[in-house]
């Protein structure tokens, strides 16, 4: 059977079984078998073939897309024929493919000695920005050399015409509301995880948005009002939280944006999102990947009285009045000059946040990263032609304010900093390039981040990042057919583009599904690092790390580069004591409460960076705090440790990269070694003195501070989805935030220890309560179940090797087997112990689940609707967050404990014990010694 008969069953199965259109085609034997077909005039699906190859092709650096622009290159040189395709249309074909063979055939046109097709290759050759560095070194030699085309090209490049020659983003954008769900809407919504597996399959996943009702409503709106774009908005909410999801954004452009090109089908672009309370920062990064537009409406105010004071409701919540309606079915308009939201004439608020110098090119190139590798080319062709680079882009924001001093961040932020201007240090709200030092890519997100990689025709991984990791822990749980097909897949493009990965494709070494977040807090060494990944949950206890959109970390990958500005901070310490019976979890999800009471119920933490003083606490504890940092919303977090604490950290780190090393897990560029002789240098800085510890200085400006009071946490304190409020936009939120008193007698259906929340001292915890039960009861017996995932295979060998697994193998009803993984979701629990596969597990939802309507209480991160456990008709599922102890004893009753029984139970059990700082930890700052701005060489 030929591989056109395979494709074209295939696009019967699609149509019959899932209504779909063809699927794209990457694959350069099937278009070579379809470019013969083209070839023969009398061939009885040539005009399919004709289709196929112009309009379902993928262009970038696929493998058809290698054989695509070879043969319009033919077309174009006369070498073959095809009626349909002129040499014009060839040129025009070549002009959407972005990059990678099409740049390839474009320059062996435009520097040849054939005038006919040099000059029509050197005009499309100008459109073009992505470019890499062969490409450009052949035109450099060309023009070295005094070819006049070549030096037309650069010409060209230097005044940037392939982005001042693009039109102007329209002045009036009307648009049609769409109400998508009423509080903060999660990327769940819009990309369920337990869809993840058909994410690279655009117009498949796009079938899993919201719901068929909404979508048809969606299609129906743009029926009713061809000429406005449907807006879809987080009604009394924030958009897009939670993880960190091209393909959420990919959906709402599939439903809601235009086509990006033609002939590519299925990537869609600019769509138009809003919140009640705007876009999280992630979320809203990911728009501007797409060149799209994020309001914050601030539709819902706070009410006041008569004399200025918050109306609050019987729980101490502000009350929130309608400042204007945006019902589904409403037509607005966004003025972009004005940077205001009309109704008719009536102005309702003004959303310049949108439309910054910086977005408003992102919106106008298509996208950020056109822009991004807009500006590198530019420089490039000034430098080559030894002329200075006009102004073209927006001039980045850089902000220094005399006589202030700096926070972590922003220490941060100049030391990485490229391509700056000012001779003085930058503060909060400077737009700057950064050089990135680590990049992760997650298993469920790392498809698409293929797809982007090979869309902008990059081939390996920049040389100035640090080290790279490709995860498999999102689909640990479940070794079934969608990830079968998957995972292998994905770990050979990323290993052969440069990544250190989870899998070997060739099988040498064993596979690790090691939780990401866990992999990249332990190759970070440096605590001046930014760390761009794949997930909401990159916070990292070692430098600052910012969750990041797949797109996003394809471009990290790509250029070794982010663009973004200087965040604000918040500084979060610490004064009283820490009770023997509390666990740190406690203080994480009490410093939210207290946080939010200190603030009248004003999120403090939304879209900045929390700067916690932890002190004393290792990476791996002190990684519980920052990483929860996500669910309060914040952009990103980082600890302030002092010298000694972060030398024992690093050397942590080293040991961990050395068992990565032992492995087998090394790549030819030495990515490993190369870490742990940065952790070296690092320690060898700290001990000298010469570079001691980050910290800010003493004279740093904080948009807030909060002042955690260990003193008023008394019982364990647990994050409740709050499922049954009466008032839909408080469900779901993370802010809800009760002790375990609260819930006295309710009964617990499933418990679970794991995710990225958790450490080797949770591990312990389990095996010091399985311990003290056996000792007083001389057995042990689970109500609910308990489903028990370690966060990496390091810790399930420290812990085999201290003999604390013995303990909870002993208890467990099943443990994971490498040699013969699940290959299917578990549906139903017993009540034992299940020890599961290091990795995501229930956390991630897209493979194990709880049972629906369940109420679970575990250590991860994810209380979302639907996402851990899903509702029934009957009851919610309802996912309480909360600590190893409590968890493992909740399970144990079947019900949450009375905190009597919390503290008997936990007697004499070393918890994450925290003790606050006794003197701050700051730099003394003086404006003679400022730090001054550091231009990284990212070349």
């Amino acid at each position: 059977m030929s591989l056109y008969t395979e494709y074209m069953d295939e696009i019967q199965n699609r149509k019959q079984e899932l209504g779909l259109n063809p699927k794209p085609i990457d694959s350069a034997d099937l278009l070579s078998e379809i470019i013969g077909q083209i070839k023969d005039t009398g061939h009885a699906h040539r005009e399919d073939s004709l289709n196929f190859f112009i309009y379902n092709t993928l262009p970038g650096t696929t493998s058809a897309a290698g054989v695509k622009a070879k043969f319009l290159k033919e077309i174009i040189l006369g070498e073959s024929v095809v009626e349909e395709i002129t040499s014009t249309f060839a040129f025009e074909l070549l002009s959407h493919m972005k990059g990678g063979p099409s740049i390839e055939v474009l320059l062996d046109l435009a520097l040849s000695d054939n005038a006919a097709v040099s000059a029509p290759a050197a005009d499309v050759l100008k459109t073009q920005v992505f470019l890499y560095e062969a490409d450009t070194e052949r035109l450099e030699v060309a023009f070295k050399a005094g070819n006049t085309i070549a030096k037309d090209i650069l010409e060209s490049y230097a005044q940037a015409e392939f982005f001042t020659k693009l039109p102007e983003i329209e002045e009036k954008i009307d648009v049609v509301t769409y109400i998508a769900g009423e509080g903060d809407i999660s990327t769940d919504l819009l990309s369920p995880g337990n869809q993840a597996h058909s994410r690279a399959d655009r117009e498949l996943h796009g079938k899993c948005m919201i719901t068929p009702e909404a979508q048809q409503e969606i299609v129906e709106l743009q029926k009713e009002h061809p000429n406005a774009k449907v807006m879809l908005i987080a009604e009394k909410g924030t958009m897009g939280v939670g993880s960190s999801r091209m393909s959420g954004v990919n959906n709402v452009a599939l439903w809601a944006g235009k086509q990006a090109s033609p002939y590519v089908p299925f990537i869609n672009i600019a769509p138009v999102v809003a919140g009640t309370n705007g876009i999280s920062p992630i979320f809203l990064t990911t728009v501007g990947v797409t060149g799209g537009i994020g309001l914050d409406l601030q539709n819902w105010v706070k009410k006041t009285d008569e004399n200025g004071n918050n109306v609050t409701d019987a729980n101490g919540d502000p009350v929130l009045e309608e400042a204007y309606s945006v019902a589904t079915g409403t037509l607005l308009t966004i003025d972009t000059k004005k940077k205001k939201l009309y109704n008719g004439d009536k102005e309702l608020v003004d959303v310049s946040s949108a439309f910054t110098p910086q977005k408003v090119e992102f919106m106008k190139a298509g996208g950020s990263y056109a822009v991004v590798f807009g500006k590198k080319l530019q420089t490039f062709a000034a430098e080559t032609l030894g002329i200075e680079a006009p102004a073209v882009y927006a001039a980045s924001k850089e902000i220094s304010h005399e006589n202030q001093g700096l926070t972590a961040v922003e220490k941060i932020f100049n030391n990485n900093s490229v391509g700056v201007a000012s001779e003085t240090a930058l503060h909060a709200g400077s737009d700057v390039r950064v050089k990135v030092n680590i990049v992760g890519s997650q298993d469920t997100t790392g498809p698409m981040t293929s797809q982007e990689l090979e869309a902008m025709a990059a081939s390996v991984i920049s040389p100035i990042v640090d080290g790279a990791y490709q995860s498999g822990c999102h689909t640990a749980s479940v070794w079934d057919s969608k990830a079968q097909s998957n995972i292998p897949k994905l770990m050979a493009f990323m290993n052969k583009f440069g990544l250190i990965t989870a899998r070997d494709p060739k099988g040498i070494y064993h596979s690790m599904t090691d939780v990401i977040h866990k992999v990249l807090n332990d190759i970070t060494i440096d605590d001046r690092a930014i760390i761009i990944g794949g997930d909401s949950h990159t916070r990292m206890s070692k430098g600052v790390a910012f969750g990041a959109d797949s797109g996003t970390v394809a471009l990290a990958l790509a250029t070794g580069e982010a663009a973004m500005p200087i965040p604000e901070s918040v500084k979060v310490t610490f004064k009283g004591s820490m009770k023997g019976h509390m666990d740190f979890r406690d203080v994480v999800h009490s410093t939210q409460a207290q946080m939010l009471k200190q603030f009248s119920g004003e999120n403090v933490f939304q879209g900045r960076v929390i700067e916690v003083h932890i002190g004393t606490l290792m990476a791996d504890q002190a990684f519980t705090f920052t990483d929860w940092t996500a669910e309060m919303k914040a952009k990103a977090s980082i600890c302030i440790s002092n010298d000694e604490t972060l030398i024992k950290s690093i050397e942590l780190a080293k040991s961990r990269i050395q068992i990565m090393i032992n492995k087998g897990m090394e790549n030819e560029a030495k990515t490993l070694q190369g870490l742990i002789d940065l952790a070296d240098k690092r320690i060898e800085e700290i001990n000298s003195g010469t570079n001691p510890a980050l910290a800010p200085d003493d004279a740093a400006k904080y948009y807030a501070e909060v002042v955690v009071d260990l003193d008023q946490i008394n019982e364990p304190m647990i994050a409740d989805p709050d499922v049954n409020n009466e008032d839909v936009s408080k469900r779901y939120t993370h802010d809800v935030i009760r002790p375990v008193s609260f819930y006295n007698d309710k009964p617990v259906d499933l418990g679970f220890v794991g995710s990225c929340m958790v450490h080797k001292g949770d591990m312990k915890i389990i095996a010091q309560m399985l311990r003290n039960l056996e000792a007083k009861n001389g057995a042990i017996t689970f109500n609910a179940p308990l489903v028990v995932a370690p966060p990496t295979y390091n810790i399930v060998d420290e812990l085999k090797a201290e003999g604390d697994w013995d303990i909870l193998a002993k208890y467990a009803g099943f443990e994971f087997d490498d040699e013969k993984p699940k290959t299917a979701a578990r549906t139903k629990y017993e009540n034992i112990m299940y020890l599961e596969r290091p990795g995501c597990n229930l956390c991630m939802g897209n493979q194990e689940k709880a049972e629906p309507g369940d109420t679970v209480i575990a250590t991860s991160t994810r209380l979302f609707q639907g996402r851990v456990v899903a509702d029934t008709t009957e009851k919610k599922g309802e996912s309480l967050l909360g600590s190893t102890p409590l968890v493992v004893l909740s399970t144990v009753l079947g019900r949450f404990p009375t905190i009597e029984e919390y503290t008997a139970a936990v007697d004499g059990i070393d918890l994450t014990a925290f003790t606050p700082l006794e003197a701050e930890l700051t730099t003394k700052f003086s404006a003679e010694k400022a730090v001054p701005v550091k231009v990284v060489d990212a070349s």
